[in-house]
């Protein structure tokens, strides 16, 4: 057999590989791809929901309306008197609810006030580098597993100041209060809110009736930012805007509570309150996919649990974005929202090459995540 030259053969492997990389590139242009690679994504991306985090998420109280920080002294207080509230509606004792609502707005002053007192305590001037060790302390202790006990009602600490207060709510002296006095007055706006606290309670005991399987929130992560045509103003760019219009196609069929996810959260809340839809929970900080799942799970323990929402964005970031849901105790639901140019059929266009490159760089960012963690992702908001 004749010896090739080495030319002949360099040449030859160039032209193969010259080949190879053109029919790649056609491949690219075309619908299959980009639908092969969802595929793949959707089967080997893992979404099991880690059963630790979910545990933060298993109260499923839902409740838009509180706003108290998770792990305060006024959060533990405020779970120490929901808890008693239940008591009180399950024997229909009246009077007791309202003494109740009484108490607890002593106790609310009373640790106002002490927090009142620390905070000019540390306001006195301190030793320079002793600041800034106390400040180093404080910053490494903010990891996951420091959040998660700040939720922990059983720990320790958290036990020790629930007893506390529900020895409080229950053995508390009230003051005599006599008509047209100013306690008198208190007293009535303390009775309208222990109302509204008894619908909070009643609505969170359907709420832990209901399965875990059912979604609790509709969970939207936002797309990004753009101008307006007069370059001026600030509006959502169409990948945002089209995961808006699957919202409020979504919001007609269920009746549930709408988290707005990212730091485009209030230009979509007030482009979804332009169309009449109410968005109450926003999650504002968050800078890139890591911190949506983990500072919007924060967010839903903070107001009572979600272990299942449903979730909105594009069908290539969906198993990325489910898997980081997961992680973080949530299941999750997906919706999928539309991309801004629609795949044309198997002929090369330019369309298809938008979504094949969507799909690249989920590939590569979720290859990522499994083998080195998400980088550039802060533990709290």
């Amino acid at each position: 057999m004749v010896k090739l030259h080495w030319m002949v053969r360099l040449v030859r492997i160039i032209a193969i590989l010259f080949v190879f990389f053109g029919c790649l590139m056609v491949f690219w242009y075309t619908p299959f791809y980009s639908n092969m690679m969802v595929k793949l994504l959707n089967t080997f991306v893992p979404v099991e929901v880690n059963q630790v985090a979910a545990k933060s998420q298993q109260n499923a109280a839902l409740s838009e309306s509180e706003n108290l920080e998770p792990g305060s002294d006024l959060w533990i207080a405020r779970q120490a008197y929901l808890k008693l509230m239940e008591q009180e509606i399950n024997s229909k004792n009246t009077e007791g609810m309202t003494t109740l609502g009484l108490r607890y707005k002593a106790l609310q002053e009373k640790i106002l006030k002490e927090q009142q007192e620390e905070q000019d305590a540390e306001e006195k001037p301190m030793i320079p580098l002793v600041a800034e060790q106390a400040t180093s302390e404080v910053s490494a202790d903010q990891s996951t597993e420091a959040v998660k006990a700040l939720l922990d009602l059983n720990s320790e600490d958290n036990k020790a100041l629930m007893d506390e207060y529900l020895i409080f709510l229950t053995t508390y002296k009230l003051k005599e209060v006599k008509p047209d006095s100013e306690l008198h007055a208190a007293s009535e706006l303390v009775a309208s809110q222990v109302q509204e606290d008894i619908a909070i309670v009643q609505n969170e005991n359907a709420e832990k009736n209901k399965s875990i399987s059912q979604p609790y929130a509709i969970v939207v992560l936002g797309g990004g930012l753009t101008l307006d045509k007069n370059q001026k103003d600030i509006i959502v760019n169409p990948y945002t805007k089209l995961r808006l219009e699957t919202t409020l196609d979504l919001e007609k069929k269920v009746n549930l509570p709408i988290v707005l996810s990212g730091v485009e959260a209030p230009y979509m809340q007030k482009w979804l309150a332009e169309r009449g839809v109410e968005a109450k929970l926003l999650e504002n900080r968050s800078m890139n996919t890591c911190e949506n799942t983990r500072f919007s799970s924060l967010l839903l323990q903070k107001k009572g649990g979600a272990p299942t929402v449903l979730l909105i964005t594009d069908r290539y970031h969906m198993p990325r974005t489910r898997r980081l849901f997961a992680l973080n105790g949530i299941e999750t639901i997906p919706v999928e929202a539309p991309m801004p140019t629609q795949l044309t059929s198997w002929q090369p266009s330019q369309q298809n090459y938008d979504h094949s490159r969507r799909a690249n760089y989920e590939t590569l960012a979720t290859i990522r995540d499994m083998l080195f963690g998400s980088s550039g992702c802060r533990e709290v908001p």
